[in-house]
């Protein structure tokens, strides 16, 4: 269930806002939403497993407090982010 190096590499690098940025709360927040991902799946098949649904509500929650950070902090950065992740709307 966890990200491989190389796939958690290249989402760092798509959303890095300089070259040495491993993270900043736009990378945060992509490494969370891909590891949320992962999870639905998960929680998809094993419907019982209740301690892995547990973790993804904490993550959902995590990526929700980073989001309303750089809501606040980088109003302009926030609506690009949102569509590129593919987050609402």
């Amino acid at each position: 269930m966890s990200i491989e190096k190389e796939e958690k590499t290249q989402i760092i690098s798509d959303y890095a806002q300089h070259q040495k940025d491993v993270g900043s709360p736009e990378v945060q927040v992509a490494i969370l939403t891909r590891r949320i991902k992962d999870l639905s799946l998960h929680t998809e098949k094993a419907p019982k497993d209740n301690h892995s649904r547990r973790g993804l509500v904490s993550l959902v929650a995590r990526r929700r407090r980073l989001l309303n950070y750089i809501r606040k902090i980088k109003p302009e950065t926030y609506p690009d982010l949102i569509q590129k992740l593919g987050l609402r709307k």
